[in-house]
């Protein structure tokens, strides 16, 4: 048995924190003793703290602040690994190790590229996070990165060594998640078989440009009756809603907002859309083909034409392209592909994906649930 430490700034919402508590959940079920460290134990995911996990509150104030309690941590509970996810909690914990001058293994997630980063942040903070990658990730005993595309960019933009970096796809597909998929869902537009209802999911965000995805709707109800359903909330909501109506389509178009349960509307679904600008690798993406929804998505870097490789499970279009969007739909919809998406999501269950970590880590377990 080893003790595996999980370092995280905060419990806010966030495809991180959803990694590194199916990680959690993982390492502990194989019999290893499990610490999830956050410098600040705050947050709307506090509730959700894996019970298999010790809580451990640093109780900082700022990601930066933790580092000397983090590395007190380290002496004296001697985790074999600590595992930090998100750039200033991987910086942070780089910095407690050399501190407290000890053997733990320290890896270090990334999951987004640099290019993705300068898209969505301020120019000057994307700059100074970059730097300090360039100077301080080499020095983790391993980085890895959730996609190929994020590997690339680590190696490009910040010039890191390809034998440092292990590629580790996100664990996203568990039994939960199946059976979710199974909840009724009474919404009268799923039980209409003469409107096929395309679905989006995701904050609704610049950056998830359903923006897009509306234009090619506009253009996809021309040629046949549909809806539209997005799941998710965000600041381009009022943008999204007074678009549709300029569009006249929005008696057609559904902005369900925030639902804690979108795998049944997955599982009922027409057809699914990834119609991003950026990615570092959508999960979303792999739950809607678990849940065995026919997928089209934008060649956004990074992640969907690695999950999809290279078309073979679901459509790719270039990104911004209403009009290649639009025609992707109605090609699925009337020429659906002979594979089923499902059988490629099989390759990132929360149970394949905590066997590469562990093997990363350096660590060899049993599951202790199969006995």
């Amino acid at each position: 048995m080893a003790r595996i430490a999980l370092f995280l700034p905060l419990l806010s919402v966030g495809g991180a924190q959803r990694v590194f508590f199916r990680l959690a959940r993982g390492f502990a079920q194989r019999g290893h003793e499990v610490d999830l460290v956050l410098a600040n134990a705050t947050g709307p995911l506090r509730g959700e703290v894996p019970a298999e996990a010790n809580l451990i509150n640093l109780g900082a104030s700022r990601v930066l602040w933790s580092i000397p309690r983090l590395a007190r941590y380290l002496r004296e509970r001697r985790p074999h690994a600590l595992l930090a996810t998100i750039a200033h909690a991987n910086l942070a914990a780089i910095a407690a190790k050399r501190l407290a001058r000890v053997s733990t293994l320290v890896a270090i997630r990334e999951a987004n590229t640099s290019k993705a980063e300068r898209r969505s942040g301020s120019s000057l903070k994307c700059a100074t996070v970059d730097l300090l990658r360039s100077r301080y990730y080499v020095k983790a005993d391993v980085i890895i990165a959730n996609s190929h595309g994020a590997s690339e960019s680590l190696q490009k933009h910040n010039r890191l060594p390809s034998e440092k970096i292990r590629v580790v796809y996100n664990p996203v597909v568990s039994p939960e998640l199946l059976h979710l998929a199974e909840q009724p869902l009474a919404h009268p537009w799923f039980a209409d078989a003469t409107h096929p209802v395309v679905l989006g999911a995701g904050r609704l965000t610049r950056q998830k440009d359903f923006s897009t995805l509306l234009r090619a709707f506009a253009l996809v109800r021309r040629e046949r009756p549909m809806r539209l359903v997005i799941v998710g909330d965000g600041e381009e909501r009022a943008r999204l809603c007074a678009l549709a109506h300029q569009l006249g389509i929005d008696e057609d178009v559904l902005l369900a907002g925030f639902d804690a349960n979108p795998y049944r509307y997955m599982r009922r679904a027409s057809v699914f859309v990834l119609s991003s600008r950026w990615e570092g690798l959508p999960n979303v993406l792999i739950e809607a083909m678990a849940c065995g929804a026919p997928v089209v998505s934008t060649d956004c870097p990074s992640g969907p034409r690695e999950i999809l490789e290279d078309g073979k499970w679901g459509k790719l279009v270039p990104v911004g392209d209403s009009v290649a969007l639009a025609h992707a739909i109605l090609e699925t919809l009337a020429r659906p592909l002979l594979v089923n998406p499902m059988e490629r999501a099989m390759d990132f269950t929360v149970e394949k994906i905590t066997e590469e970590y562990l093997h990363v880590l350096g660590i060899h377990s049993t599951l202790l649930s199969a006995s």
